[in-house]
């Protein structure tokens, strides 16, 4: 069965592009994390008016996981959206604390701890920089620490005598957020009308990866970002966010705050359930602005088939608008070309 780490380690990043600024002794920001307005990223939008914010609240779906018509909702808002927030998810709001308050605790340690469980460059786990960074001329007000499977190899480095907590949390999460993401993607595929037998191995995935995002309190948040605009490489995203600071792009409307809600989760589309969908459920673009006061942290939950699997536009597609090919493949096509991936596998 085809790993993350497999994926990744033919298409190293430099090493450059994998260590994070100190923010620990960051005062002013830098020139390299200044990034230049432009007609297609206008930074003076981060900060959205009260109204706007209020509006954007009524424009992004809210829906209930117990509904009874949970499959046309969902269906709906793939379709429209490729983005949701999801409320009676049954993840108890006391793990989801955990999880950020060991996000937290991670992110706080000093700097030249952190680095030791640095990512390598050709890596996938571990603490470093986006991936995108390689493909920026700027860098972003962003640290990770990404998860795939245990995180006991590096939580061990981080704190020798006192990890066993922030490994529990960890792992108790991944596991229920495995189960909730299945009980999602069972959901798309019903409205999607997936025959059965492609349904049964569509749901034998079996990977998935966490992570914890870091964007520190920045003195001058309208000069820099958190994330630039992107979209997630796997099948769909389940993200906890601390405090405001996504934003998704919509045709015809622009970009558009995804505020938190109280006990919602956000779960957003990525390139692999585009491709799966024959393009019927889009992967999402967003970004991430940053603030003066507040430290925000996200946890993203990604979950995707093996990394050996096929993936392809469903059968019943009558017109294939992708090649089928490998989730590893399509992952290392991903990390060459970033979001132009799915235009070199689009048919002609």
């Amino acid at each position: 069965m085809g790993t993350l780490s497999e994926a990744y380690k033919d298409v190293p990043m430099r090493l450059k592009h994998v260590i994070p600024l100190d923010f620990e002794s960051t005062k002013v920001v830098p020139e390299s994390h200044i990034w230049p307005e432009t007609e297609n990223f206008p930074l003076s939008d981060h900060i959205l008016p009260s109204d706007d914010n209020e509006k954007s609240k009524s424009w992004i779906p809210v829906i209930d996981l117990m509904a009874p018509n949970v499959v046309e909702l969902i269906g709906h808002a793939c379709e429209t959206w490729g983005v949701f927030q999801l409320t009676n998810h049954g993840i108890p709001s006391s793990l989801i604390h955990d999880v950020e308050f060991q996000a937290r605790r991670l992110f706080s340690l000093p700097t030249k701890q952190k680095l030791k469980v640095l990512r390598s460059a050709g890596g996938a786990t571990g603490y470093g920089a986006a991936r995108m960074a390689q493909f920026l001329t700027k860098y972003l007000w962003h640290e990770g620490f990404t998860i795939a499977g245990s995180p006991v190899e590096h939580a061990s480095v981080l704190w020798p005598h006192d990890h066993k907590t922030f490994c529990d949390v960890m792992e108790n999460y991944q596991k229920m957020m495995k189960s909730l993401a299945h009980q999602l993607l069972l959901l798309m595929l019903k409205w999607l009308e997936v025959s059965e037998d492609e349904l049964n191995w569509k749901l034998s995935m079996s990977q998935d990866a966490l992570q914890l995002n870091s964007f520190p309190a920045c003195p001058d948040p309208k000069s820099t970002i958190g994330l630039a605009p992107h979209t997630d490489s796997m099948l769909m995203t389940v993200l906890h966010q601390s405090h405001e600071g996504l934003q998704i792009f919509h045709d015809g409307i622009g970009w558009v705050t995804v505020s938190p809600i109280e006990g919602a989760l956000v779960v957003n589309l990525g390139n692999l359930m585009d491709i799966l969908s024959n393009g019927k459920f889009p992967s999402i673009q967003h970004r991430v602005f940053v603030n003066q006061i507040r430290h925000r942290i996200s946890v993203a939950y990604f979950c995707f088939p093996p990394t050996d699997s096929q993936v392809a536009p469903f059968a019943k597609s009558e017109c294939p608008i992708y090649s089928s090919l490998t989730v590893k493949e399509f992952l290392q096509i991903r990390a060459k070309h970033m979001e132009d991936a799915l235009s070199v596998i689009t048919i002609k």
